[in-house]
């Protein structure tokens, strides 16, 4: 039976402990906190705003929070469930993916707050009044990514990198391809991008991954949703 804190003090104590022992254990978490210190290193070389550095700190938070609750769940499984069971094999799995979509949003933040000073543009960023360079090609990624999770879990069919109704892969290549088109003024780039496109979607194909009907789909949700994106947010 473990012992409850009798102060506030030991409390803490317990608290620091828990996060030395999943940064020793826990290697993703190391990367991480690699990653943070490169992060919180840029932003005071950029000398970023109070408020893109809030957002910042945010990000940086959310995800050593997503990774400690992953890490003491996956504790937890291994104690009540110590030898091979289905569902213990999800809970790690749904774990897993809370950090995976706090990772994603804190990249998405991180490009938001850091891009004007990337790509020395005039604009954007939390504190400017115009847009951070190249978020619609962004954010249409996302969107085609979320709409390929939301077919193939209706769908039931394929693993999340393998298979399934649509193919994700030429989704996300179409949609990159298309964003090309309208970042880009020049014929030559656009054509290259489409052609890398369907080298990918031919690449699922040719390696049984994918049906053709299923590259067509991927391919026809990244070139609508991207083509929709721009015209609403031109």
């Amino acid at each position: 039976m473990v012992k409850r804190p009798s102060n506030w003090l030991e409390s803490l104590n317990c608290a620091i402990e828990g996060i030395l022992w999943a940064a020793r254990t826990q290697r993703n978490l190391r990367y991480h906190f690699i990653v943070s210190v490169l992060v919180v290193v840029a932003a005071m070389a950029f000398r970023v705003s109070a408020l893109e550095l809030i957002f910042l700190a945010m990000a940086i938070a959310l995800v050593f929070f997503a990774e400690l609750v992953n890490t003491a769940i996956e504790v937890i499984v291994d104690l009540v469930s110590p030898e091979f069971h289905p569902l213990a094999r999800q809970a790690k799995d749904v774990a897993a993916g809370a950090v995976l979509v706090a990772c994603i949003g804190a990249v998405v933040i991180g490009y938001l707050a850091l891009s004007r000073y990337l790509f020395q543009s005039t604009g954007g960023g939390f504190s400017g009044i115009g847009r951070p360079p190249g978020e619609v090609a962004l954010f249409s990624v996302l969107t085609v990514t979320i709409l390929v999770i939301l077919l193939k879990s209706l769908f039931k069919s394929g693993m999340p990198l393998k298979g399934g109704m649509p193919s994700g892969h030429a989704a996300v290549a179409f949609s990159i391809a298309t964003s090309v088109v309208f970042i880009q003024s020049s014929i030559t780039l656009s054509v290259l991008g489409y052609i890398l496109a369907f080298i990918v979607g031919q690449s699922r194909v040719l390696l049984k991954i994918h049906s053709s009907l299923e590259v067509m789909a991927g391919a026809a949700v990244g070139v609508l949703v991207t083509i929709v994106l721009y015209l609403i947010y031109p």
